[in-house]
């Protein structure tokens, strides 16, 4: 912890990241999770409810490791677009000391994230970015910090924010709110809320649903902070049973580089099989799983 404070004094305070403070507290309620669930370290057939596995738990804490850096450097290169855009294209500059303009912010970066995951979901190539995150074939607060290391999307989704005249930092500082509320919902130790809070807020019967590899459950509940958007655009799925975690085609391996790899070497592979340009595009832009009328199966498929 003092460690954390120290690197963060040395920063602006507009370039404080709030994940780096939330980290001791990441840490604490995973141990808290991983003690209640009894350390369960080899589980047959399918893990129980707040299962841990010790190699899985400790890829996805080393993916998030990397993923903070790697975001950093992300953050870094959009934080000097988004200074440019800022200050040369949008209209007006919202004051960071008004209440709504912390409102937009932050309905903004979730609504945008939505957008973003939603299509992550259904293009292959930016599903390849994110597929990592859904690997784990269990659901506890260490599959929360399995986090991706390519954040280039992201950073392409946030631009309308800059554009409409929201300081840039204050973009940076609601995505981390957004990332620190998705900590919490990675859990099946808890379980539904209080009806009104479910129904305008993310929880971890929504995320469950998410992670969950049943066909009733694929590409539902994409909110971050909100499950508003999914009810609105008609993609929210309710918990009916106890969901099945992990991409539909297990990965069978606890290398962090070939997690955050192995969907761009499918593409590839897929890529270089293909016998026309249609099939090509369709590999890599099409819906995960996607393949050609008459030909083979796609390297890998949905999670």
């Amino acid at each position: 912890m003092t460690a954390i404070r120290e690197f963060l004094d040395v920063l602006p305070p507009q370039m404080r990241d709030p994940v780096l403070f939330a980290i001791p507290f990441f840490l604490l309620l995973l141990i808290v999770e991983w003690t209640a669930a009894r350390k369960l370290e080899h589980v047959e057939d399918r893990p129980a409810p707040g299962a841990f596995h010790t190699r899985d738990a400790w890829a996805s804490i080393s993916m998030g490791l990397v993923s903070v850096a790697t975001m950093g450097a992300w953050k870094f290169l959009a934080l000097l677009g988004y200074a440019a855009i800022f200050a040369y294209a949008a209209p007006w500059h919202l004051p960071s000391t008004a209440w709504y303009t912390w409102v937009i912010a932050i309905v903004g970066v979730d609504v945008l994230f939505y957008a973003y995951h939603r299509t992550a979901h259904r293009v292959r190539l930016i599903w390849a970015t994110h597929q990592a995150h859904h690997s784990s074939e269990f659901f506890n607060f260490a599959t929360a910090l399995r986090q991706k290391w390519n954040n280039s999307g992201e950073i392409l989704i946030w631009i309308p924010l800059p554009l409409l005249g929201v300081p840039p930092w204050m973009v940076f500082a609601s995505f981390s709110l957004n990332l620190i509320y998705q900590f919490w919902i990675h859990t099946e130790r808890v379980d539904r809320l209080w009806r009104p809070f479910e129904f305008v807020f993310n929880t971890p019967s929504h995320h469950r649903v998410h992670h969950g590899m049943d066909a009733e459950y694929l590409d539902k509940n994409y909110g971050g902070i909100f499950i508003v958007w999914d009810r609105l655009f008609g993609s929210f799925q309710p918990e009916v049973f106890r969901p099945r975690y992990g991409l539909t085609k297990p990965v069978d391996t606890f290398n962090i580089w070939k997690l955050q790899t192995r969907e761009y070497a499918a593409i590839l592979r897929d890529v270089r099989a293909a016998r026309g340009w249609r099939d090509r595009l369709g590999y890599v832009f099409g819906p995960p799983g996607w393949q050609p009328v008459e030909g083979r199966a796609p390297a890998d498929a949905h999670a």
